[in-house]
């Protein structure tokens, strides 16, 4: 088990978790998205009510929301060690190649990924946590009994127009941040091919264009047509 722990430890095992967490991460926002996309329905905030409630009381997807969690933090400690460790690195073959990458969004992925940690501790503190502690929300009742009405909460930040130019910013740093990480999770777990890679490439892409454009959509929706 000491090679095991050896590997965990080292750059590559490092890189490999990056990797890995980020895949997860990647098809989480595309569940997170589905979800989210009930708030453009014309019902007053039923569906994406009920939505919320199912997600908070559902056993499984609560243990799936815990691990996402922790594969949020272990993607971000994980990126910061290794930023610290490439710069110290400045000579290795590593920082020689990180240099010959031309794209912006690789020479700053680092930083990219730490606006993006606070733009998710900004989020949960809007909503998570008022849900967790029943603090500043209120209460709906379509017959079922009394649920959390979360639509009104998202309303209400995302009708102030500091919060949702945040929100706005915070997408489009996210998808820089796609924009390279996509191809290069892959690329790391060792799948890459002459015949695949542009393929890969191509729909990383289009995912980082395409996902945070949708969430952009929700908080602009709803300023301009709820504030």
């Amino acid at each position: 088990m000491k090679w095991l722990a050896n590997f965990f430890t080292s750059s590559i095992g490092r890189k490999f978790i990056m990797s890995l967490t980020g895949i997860f991460l990647i098809l989480f926002l595309i569940v997170h998205l589905i979800g989210n996309l009930q708030l453009l329905s014309s019902d007053g905030g039923r569906a994406f009510n009920e939505y919320t409630e199912f997600m908070s009381t559902n056993a499984l997807i609560q243990t799936i929301a815990k691990g996402n969690y922790v594969f949020i933090l272990a993607h971000a400690i994980i990126g910061i060690m290794l930023y610290f460790k490439n710069k110290a690195a400045k000579g290795s073959k590593y920082a020689v190649a990180a240099k010959n990458d031309t794209s912006w969004a690789s020479k700053n992925m680092a930083i990219l990924g730490g606006i993006i940690f606070a733009f998710i501790l900004m989020h949960m503190g809007h909503f998570w946590l008022k849900f967790k502690t029943n603090s500043g929300v209120s209460y709906v009742d379509y017959g079922d009994g009394q649920i959390i009405d979360a639509y009104a909460s998202v309303v209400t930040v995302m009708s102030n127009p500091i919060w949702m130019a945040c929100y706005i910013i915070g997408l489009i740093v996210l998808a820089f941040h796609l924009w390279h990480g996509f191809a290069s999770a892959f690329q790391t777990l060792g799948l890459r091919h002459k015949k695949y890679t542009p393929i890969i490439e191509g729909v990383g892409k289009i995912y980082a264009i395409v996902v945070p454009l949708g969430f952009a959509i929700l908080p602009l929706y709803i300023f301009f047509t709820q504030s």
